[in-house]
């Protein structure tokens, strides 16, 4: 009787601490873990008491535990490729998009070529005549502006000589009148 009382106050003990411990993988070395905690179990001095029954639980409960980590992981991985599904999905498309956009671009620059070409080609022999008319008009005009510019530069430079002279004047008179005042 004393026996299973014993064992009975070791069973708590024992669930405590294999369900506190985690198992580092899923692999051998959970299996070498378990084996290393049932031969544990077994040494704490109530081996008599410890049967089959008790490795049994122990056993299904890793195993169960094992599955549950598994099944956990293989969701994430799961989960993860659709992930990476998804992302793929977009960018193909926006790779798509970005090849007829540039394909759409390259048309345009073509046609735009095309036609600065033909404007080069079409403007030289047509209008190459009323070019040469605007370009003398032109000049000719710009010639006028900068001979009537250089007159007023001229009757500017005399205007500020005869500014000076009057100033110096206004001040040898203005001498005069302060020597007769006095």
């Amino acid at each position: 009787m004393s026996s299973l009382l014993s064992h009975n106050k070791d069973q708590p003990r024992i669930r405590k601490s294999l369900s506190d411990s985690s198992p580092t993988s899923v692999d051998g070395t959970s299996k070498s873990l378990r084996q290393e905690r049932l031969s544990r179990l077994s040494s704490s001095g109530s081996s008599e008491v410890f049967n089959d029954t008790s490795t049994n639980h122990a056993e299904s409960y890793f195993l169960r535990r094992e599955n549950r980590l598994s099944a956990r992981k293989r969701a994430e991985e799961e989960s993860a490729n659709n992930d990476y599904k998804k992302m793929y999905e977009k960018a193909l498309a926006t790779n798509q998009r970005l090849k007829s956009r540039l394909e759409t671009s390259k048309q345009e620059l073509a046609m735009i070529q095309d036609q600065l070409q033909r404007a080069q080609r079409g403007g030289a022999g047509d209008c190459g005549s009323n070019m040469l008319e605007t370009e003398k008009k032109e000049s000719w005009s710009l010639k006028k502006k900068i001979s009537d510019m250089e007159e007023q530069l001229k009757v500017k430079a005399e205007l500020k000589m005869e500014n000076q002279r009057l100033k110096d004047e206004n001040g040898a008179l203005i001498r005069v009148i302060t020597k007769l005042s006095k």
